[in-house]
């Protein structure tokens, strides 16, 4: 008979990206696997998992609100449907294992299982545990994290390094940086910098870039820029007179971007991370400074720790970000020594790592 998983979690790309990896990875092991996901109707893993080619259930569930505590009045309500909801799903489902990869739907699906004694797997993507896979941790079958560290969080004897699962376009790209520079239409001979804060983009970010604009051109640097979508037409429009420049509110074909990329800009989201340490890129990262449990900065800060790069708090972009870059930009010996210590740090088969570990502990 073949094996059923259940992936519950999502919210963000950071959670749900990783959970269709891990999903390939295993039917790549067992061809005959059965896979349903579970997420939280009106979130954008019930638009991106179809998308993938698997099926999703959609739980009535919210999290936490924490800027409003009155919004907060139905959430016990919601949780105690979600539960039964959850129970209808196992009973027509009938999973062998379940995997969470955090998210607050993650939570009642996971619980549920625990209590039915089905082996139940953790992926925690960031370098400080989020709520609902702190709650499960202590009964996990195993536990998946991007870093070290994470002993303070869950029990030492279920966890497992593996990293974080990234894009295969990316974790295993052949481009060169000529081709890449020349998929952007920009002068090889240029150091070029790459900028992305995310879909909707970064403010502090793009308004520390459009008013150092001028810097590059001084100091021969070109940039990529991803400005998300967030006053596109207003970067776009302002900047249209620079030929040292490609301006675009969403880069479809990352791999070429980072394969142009001398030095990066970028917000420390664990996908993000993740990706940077694999292609081995200097970055200077701007940890969003409202993520949960302020989640961003932490992983930003285990790669400085480990000297694998620069960091300038959001609150601090636009005195000295663009200031930073050209710092970077102008010394190749502090750019080598960046490149020398993320490189380890990267790990290209999270996916694959994950998926062997399940299958070998519910054959």
């Amino acid at each position: 008979m073949s094996k059923r998983f259940i992936i519950a979690g999502g919210g963000t790309g950071g959670h749900i990206f990783p959970a269709i990896a891990i999903a390939n990875a295993i039917k790549a092991i067992v061809p005959d696997a059965a896979f349903l996901f579970v997420g939280a109707k009106g979130k954008m893993e019930m638009e991106k998992v179809p998308k993938a080619g698997y099926a999703i259930e959609g739980l009535d569930i919210a999290g936490f609100n924490r800027s409003s505590l009155l919004k907060n009045i139905n959430l016990p309500y919601k949780l105690m449907l979600s539960f039964l909801q959850v129970q209808t799903i196992f009973r027509k489902f009938k999973p062998n294992a379940v995997i969470g990869v955090g998210g607050y739907s993650s939570f009642p699906v996971l619980r549920y299982a625990q209590s039915k004694s089905i082996p139940t797997f953790i992926h925690e993507s960031n370098s400080f545990a989020g709520k609902s896979n702190l709650l499960l941790g202590k009964n996990a079958t195993k536990i998946f994290v991007a870093t070290t560290g994470m002993e303070q969080f869950f029990p030492a004897s279920k966890i497992m390094v593996t990293g974080n699962p990234i894009r295969s376009s990316i974790a295993n790209h052949q481009i060169t940086r000529s081709q890449g520079i020349a998929y952007f239409g920009l002068n090889e001979h240029a150091t070029t910098i790459l900028a992305v804060g995310g879909s909707l983009g970064a403010a502090s970010i793009n308004e520390a870039l459009l008013n150092g604009i001028a810097a590059f051109e001084k100091n021969h640097l070109q940039l990529i820029w991803q400005t998300g979508k967030t006053n596109a037409a207003k970067y776009a429009s302002e900047t249209s007179t620079k030929g040292n420049l490609y301006i675009s509110e969403f880069i479809q074909d990352m791999e070429y971007a980072f394969a142009a990329a001398d030095i990066i800009i970028s917000r420390s989201g664990a996908m993000t991370v993740a990706e940077i340490a694999v292609v081995a890129k200097p970055a200077i990262l701007v940890p969003y400074p409202h993520a949960a449990e302020d989640h961003q900065t932490a992983n930003a800060m285990q790669l400085v720790n480990e000297q694998a790069a620069w960091i300038v708090k959001d609150a601090d972009a636009g005195s000295t970000l663009v200031n930073k870059v050209v710092e970077l930009a102008l010394n190749k010996e502090a750019q080598e020594q960046l490149i020398n210590h993320i490189k380890p740090l990267g790990i290209a088969n999270a996916d694959q790592l994950i998926a062997n570990e399940i299958v070998k502990l519910i054959a």
